[in-house]
C-alpha cells in the first residue's frame, strides 16, 4: 500500500518568517509553485505562504457593515476579522502575510485522507510533519501519480 513518505516531495523550497514578502512572491514565481512551507531556524513548521496570501495585499480594506437598533450599534463584521485583513493586506514580511498553523499530514497518512482533505478544504499542497519537523510537502500532482501508477498495475 502506498503512502504519503513514497510519494511526497522531499527536496523542499521553504521560506522564513522574517523574509521579505516581495523575495517570497520571487521564490514562488520562479518555481513555479502555489505555495511554501514557512520554517523557522530549527526546521519547525511555523505556517505556509501561498499565493492567495499575496494576492490578498491587492485587496481594498473592508468597511465594516453596521447599523443601530434602538440606539446600539451592532457591527456585521468582527473587528477582529477586520484587523487580520489589515495585517494581511499590509503585510511586509512573510509572518505577517502567511497562514499560521497549517493542516498536516504524517509521512504514514494514506493518499486517500490526502486527496479527501485536498478537495474537502481547497489544497492544492499539504505539508508532511514528522516529530514538529517538516520532512515534505505532497500535492495533487503526487497523489494523481500514485492513483495513475496505481490504476497502471492493475
Amino acid at each position: 500500500m502506498i503512502i504519503v513518505r513514497d510519494i511526497m516531495t522531499t527536496d523542499l523550497i521553504t521560506v522564513t518568517p522574517d523574509m521579505d514578502i516581495s523575495r517570497a512572491a520571487k521564490i514562488l514565481l520562479d518555481n513555479k509553485i502555489n505555495g511554501a512551507p514557512v520554517v523557522d531556524d530549527n526546521g519547525r513548521l511555523v505556517g505556509i505562504l501561498c499565493q492567495s496570501d499575496l494576492i490578498t495585499q491587492q485587496k481594498k480594506l473592508p468597511i465594516p457593515t453596521v447599523f443601530t437598533f434602538l440606539d446600539s450599534v451592532i457591527r456585521l463584521t468582527s473587528m477582529k476579522q477586520i484587523e487580520k485583513q489589515v495585517r494581511k493586506i499590509a503585510a511586509l514580511t512573510v509572518s505577517e502575510a502567511m497562514t499560521p498553523d497549517p493542516v498536516t499530514v504524517g509521512p504514514d497518512t494514506g493518499p486517500e485522507t490526502v486527496a479527501a482533505l485536498m478537495v474537502d478544504r481547497n489544497f492544492h499542497t499539504l505539508p508532511v510533519v514528522e516529530d514538529s519537523r517538516l520532512v515534505g510537502i505532497i500535492g495533487k500532482e503526487d497523489v494523481l501519480r500514485a492513483l495513475l501508477s496505481t490504476y497502471e498495475s492493475n
